[in-house]
């Protein structure tokens, strides 16, 4: 597979995963300013459902990255002041994709103790982390 195609596919998985990323804690927001159980119960459905849809794009994400750095090879990596700090944002990406799911154990065990200001500050930190890597990526300073 060539380069390009190992792009392509690397970018397309990591936008819909950012695209899942961005709307689970927006429904967090609306699950934590509900006290209607029936809403909650519908919003608990819809959560599971995003997380478990936008896990295998973070895999292949991941997949897609990992052959872009085999490709390219070990002098690339090691010569690639940006691609370390890339890699340490990315991996904060998947902490924060962890996290979520979490957080959506504990609504659906109606057990959130945050607000839904928490939320929507939750939900602002990976458009930051985002633009950090795209930067990284296409300028390549560092």
């Amino acid at each position: 597979m060539s380069i390009l195609w190992l792009k392509a596919l690397h970018l397309f998985f990591m936008i819909a995963w950012m695209a899942g990323i961005f709307y689970l804690p927006r429904l967090f927001v609306y699950h934590a300013e509900t006290d209607n159980q029936a809403v909650r119960d519908q919003l608990k459905i819809m959560e599971r459902k995003l997380w478990f849809f936008i896990t295998p794009f973070a895999l292949l994400t991941l997949v897609f990255g990992v052959s872009l750095i085999y490709q390219y090879g070990t002098t690339w990596l090691a010569s690639s002041g940006w691609l370390h700090v890339k890699l340490l944002l990315v991996a904060l990406l998947y902490g924060y994709h962890f996290y979520l799911f979490y957080l959506l154990k504990a609504f659906a065990r109606d057990e959130n103790t945050h607000s839904s200001r928490f939320y929507r500050f939750l939900n602002e930190a990976p458009v930051l982390v985002l633009l950090a890597i795209v930067s990284l990526a296409v300028v390549k300073f560092i």
